[in-house]
């Protein structure tokens, strides 16, 4: 048995002094880059506005009172045939529109409609036509016409 003990020994001791070779280190493969493609959703198309193109007709309802149009300013575009249905809620008054040869009496409570086509660019003045009391002088209005 001693023999086993030493020829065991001696085994471990020449195991422990044997220097392994060293394992030759191989890189890694690379591993392949993937290709991620990021599919953009196809932009919807955007809405164009609405461009009306030519001469269009243009309706507005004006009111007349104690001492002033409202709207006081409309604004059109040139060649644009205007529609004005005007009521004056309180006294008589009148409109005058001297670049286009309008001057209409507003009786209280009745509507009046004019028409005219917006053929000169410009700022055009209108105004009561009609006496109507103390502020009557500051009864006015513009038209623009681009």
């Amino acid at each position: 048995m001693q023999k086993l003990i030493a020829l065991l020994a001696v085994s471990l001791l020449l195991i422990g002094c044997v220097q392994q070779a060293p394992v030759p280190q191989t890189p890694p493969e690379p591993i392949p880059e993937q290709v991620v493609e990021v599919v953009q959703p196809e932009p919807k198309p955007t809405p164009k506005p609405e461009v009306e193109e030519g001469p269009q007709t243009r309706e507005f309802s004006v009111e007349a009172k104690q001492w002033g149009f409202n709207p006081s300013t409309i604004t059109v575009n040139q060649g644009d045939t205007v529609k004005l249905t005007i009521k004056s809620v309180d006294v008589t008054h009148g409109i005058a529109i001297p670049t286009y040869g309008i001057d209409e009496r507003l009786e209280p409570g009745e509507t009046v409609e004019i028409e005219f086509v917006a053929d000169k660019t410009g700022e055009f003045p209108f105004y009561c036509a009609v006496f109507c009391g103390r502020g009557h002088k500051s009864m006015t209005g513009t038209i623009i016409v681009e």
